[in-house]
């Protein structure tokens, strides 16, 4: 917590502390996880409690202490004096002077709930969770589901599986997670949807290769590019990998994976390798066609471009606190440089599922927009009836956005 109050992001915060805590054990770094990603998905609300409690700022250390219990204690009140007590002796460990502090504004915060919740609730980023730009653009974007989009970013993410159909069936994962006490649901074909999410060690099949863990909106992606065998396929940004893997699965294609990251291209290496699919892969930059395109065209793109990821945000709740508005029109710029490079590399006839995990317009359907009135030899393909598929993220998927081009010949 306290790094990632200082600015680092939270996944390589997270690597590094199991890392160094290679002891920990699947449960232990289940609660541990919980408590810090619970902490920040409400780090707008329990910040805002610390300011109004606090008449003096405190360290980052302490901060993220007390950030921790008070979302703690909003989840578990029946446990708040164990809650307090626990934050007390965790700051006494590092800050003794400073146990004082601790305990007086944790039992002030129990105290005050009720006058603290209605003063809350006038400030829009202690109700939503979200800084308030956030929740001004998704409310612009999205003028009917804005709630319930800010709503499902500070809950906890679903857990789905994805079915290699190469070595599996999904009524032999369903037995098979129904034996290890296991409760799930298919919720597309394909996709799996527990009931709970647990650790990736207790999931019968997936060190075989039968089964991975992909969000059900992600599953779409491989889906609506619809490869077929014989293909040539261009995944742009690849890492870490799911999407590639599901397309192998699906078809027999010949398949080039590209990612700008060496650590996160290995990813996807390592993710084939145990579901025992083949692709090129290589790093480069996608948008830098001399670095690595050798002027054979592509039947098929999925161009999953680097995004806000504002429809991810549960699951990286670092992210909405890290970002800042102006960042959306450079994640934007970047995506136009990317689709203008990628689309000369489509070969006439082929076509390009423009994909992002994000819900915010100007990096969806404006994107869109933009890029066919630059190029009129793109074509606009009907996905289930539609120009353009939305996801907002609910209690089965994230947010995900999907829009199919076809070149003309």
């Amino acid at each position: 917590m306290e790094k990632v109050i200082e600015g680092r992001n939270l996944s390589v915060v997270w690597e590094k502390a199991l890392a160094a805590h290679a002891q920990w054990t699947d449960a232990e770094r289940g609660a541990i996880r919980d408590l810090a990603w619970n902490a920040l998905r409400r780090y707008g609300r329990d910040d805002a409690v610390l300011v109004r409690l606090l008449s003096k700022p405190l360290p980052n250390s302490v901060r993220a202490v007390l950030l921790v219990a008070l979302a703690r204690l909003e989840s578990r009140p029946e446990q708040s004096y164990v809650v307090v007590d626990q934050a007390v002796e965790a700051v006494g460990s590092f800050a003794p002077a400073l146990k004082g502090v601790a305990n007086g504004l944790l039992r002030n915060r129990i105290r005050r709930a009720d006058e603290l919740i209605a003063e809350l609730e006038e400030d829009v980023c202690a109700r939503w969770c979200h800084p308030k730009w956030w929740s001004d653009r998704v409310q612009r974007d999205h003028p009917q589901h804005w709630r319930s989009v800010l709503q499902a970013g500070n809950t906890h993410p679903p857990m789905a599986l994805r079915i290699n159909p190469r070595r599996t069936t999904p009524n032999h994962v369903l037995a098979e997670l129904g034996a290890a006490g296991l409760a799930a649901r298919v919720v597309d074909p394909g996709a799996l949807l527990l009931d709970h999410p647990v650790p990736v060690s207790r999931l019968p099949g997936f060190a075989a290769g039968r089964l991975s863990v992909q969000d059900a909106g992600a599953q779409h992606a491989a889906t609506l590019l619809a490869a077929r065998d014989g293909e040539r396929v261009l995944d742009a940004c690849s890492a870490p990998g799911g999407k590639t893997a599901h397309i192998l699965e699906l078809a027999n294609v010949d398949l080039l994976a590209l990612d700008l990251e060496p650590v996160r291209l290995q990813r996807v290496r390592d993710t084939l390798e145990r579901l025992g699919l083949s692709a090129q892969t290589r790093v480069a930059d996608a948008a830098s066609l001399d670095q690595w395109w050798d002027g054979r065209r592509f039947d098929r793109i999925l161009a999953d471009v680097p995004c806000s990821a504002s429809g991810v945000v549960r699951r990286h709740p670092d992210i909405k606190w890290h970002r800042r508005e102006r960042d959306i029109a450079a994640f934007a710029a970047n995506q136009a440089r990317l689709l203008d490079a990628l689309w000369q590399t489509l070969a006439p006839g082929g076509t390009m599922l423009y994909a992002t995990c994000s819900v915010f317009d100007e990096e969806n359907g404006a994107q869109l927009h933009a890029f066919c009135a630059r190029h009129d030899d793109a074509r606009r393909l009907s996905l289930h009836g539609r120009k353009e598929v939305q996801l907002l993220p609910d209690a089965e998927h994230d947010g995900f956005y999907y829009a199919a081009l076809r070149k003309r010949g």
